[in-house]
């Protein structure tokens, strides 16, 4: 695949079968997350890979917790914005992208500084363009509170390493719901010299 056909078809999908993803595929993801910039040159990350029921329960406990106060969620009207749509479609999932997908990743990064959560970034889209490239599509949830944390612990990771989201990973279901996106050229966003 192209590298602009790969950002293209790139894609946050919230229904993943729970199909195995294989160990050289997800190497390879995962090697291409580690291929981004860092601030330091460290790359202090490490990435926790669950692939049974019994590890997700455990990390995605409370993910679960946070998605039951949305599930009796009303649809947005057709009168919505594209994102309300997306919220009203979303929340209710949080946790079922998650558990039901072929595997979940973890990532970690050491410190939580703006420059190791922004190195992280751009570490975690290097991971999602990879997963396109591979066939494979992926979903993203952001802690809320204490929940990253709490995972952290659940987990076993170590003091000083944060985890800036969780991410499901795998082979979109048939049918999945995509949703709509704000269209922008990028010649109305470029500004040059001064806005």
């Amino acid at each position: 695949m192209e590298f602009y056909d790969t950002i293209k078809n790139r894609r946050t999908i919230r229904e993943l079968k729970n199909t195995p993803v294989a160990d050289d595929a997800m190497e390879r993801i995962i090697s291409a997350g580690m291929q981004a910039p860092t601030h330091n040159h460290q790359r202090e990350w490490e990435f926790i890979i669950l692939r049974d029921e019994q590890e997700k329960d455990n990390a995605l406990q409370f993910a679960k917790a946070y998605a039951e106060g949305y599930l009796n969620g009303k649809p947005a009207p057709e009168t919505a914005s594209p994102q309300q749509k997306m919220y009203a479609y979303a929340m209710p999932k949080q946790y079922t992208m998650l558990a039901q997908s072929g595997c979940v990743i973890l990532p970690f990064c050491k410190g939580s500084g703006s420059m190791n959560l922004a190195a992280m970034w751009c570490c975690i889209e290097n991971i999602f363009l990879a997963a396109a490239a591979e066939g494979l599509a992926c979903s993203m949830r952001i802690p809320v509170g204490n929940e990253g944390a709490n995972v952290a612990r659940a987990v076993g990771a170590p003091a000083g390493y944060t985890m800036p989201c969780y991410i499901g990973i795998g082979y979109p279901e048939e049918n999945t719901a995509v949703l709509e996106q704000v269209e922008r050229n990028a010649r109305e966003a470029m500004h040059f010299g001064k806005w």
